[in-house]
């Protein structure tokens, strides 16, 4: 039975697409090479990306800073004789899960005053951030049982579609 995978990746955004509101997947935007084995059928390869600049505050320092979440082509892949629109919606979720813990790393660095070792304070955040990213797409994958699971994979269109909306997070 075909699975799905996610990657988390955290690279820079050189080779990658950002995640706009608007914007959806398409297969021809999954441009890796797939395995051989068909256990898995598709794989989104999307994450985090973020730079800053420091100024001076009381007491510490502000960033000025961006946050974006990428879809990387060259290293998403899928099986074109077992995947359908099902599957590349599934996919396309991955890719705005991402966007979601983007906004709730945006959140945690908005309007924070960092002390002396700013670096590793955003990093901490940054790793954090990105370990319940994960955490939050495997459960995604467990509970939809890889787009398997029609109602499931419908309760999870609606839900990340409303955070988005409304500008919650996970």
């Amino acid at each position: 039975m075909a699975g799905l995978a996610w990657i988390g990746a955290s690279a820079q955004e050189d080779d990658g697409m950002r995640w706009e509101p608007d914007f959806r997947l398409s297969w021809s935007d999954f441009r890796g090479t797939p395995p051989q084995s068909k256990r898995i059928a598709a794989t989104t390869a999307s994450g985090i990306s973020y730079n800053y600049r420091t100024s001076s505050a009381s007491g510490g320092y502000v960033l000025d800073f961006s946050v974006d979440t990428y879809f990387y082509p060259e290293k998403s892949w899928y099986h074109k004789d077992i995947c359908d629109s099902v599957v590349l919606n599934h996919e396309q979720l991955h890719f705005d899960i991402s966007e979601l813990f983007a906004r709730k790393m945006r959140r945690n660095l908005s309007g924070r005053v960092f002390g002396d070792n700013v670096r590793a304070e955003v990093r901490r955040i940054f790793a954090e951030i990105n370990s319940q990213l994960r955490d939050f797409q495997n459960r995604y994958d467990r509970e939809t049982d890889f787009s398997r699971n029609r109602e499931a994979q419908v309760a999870w269109n609606r839900a990340i579609a409303r955070m988005l909306r409304e500008g919650r997070y996970p």
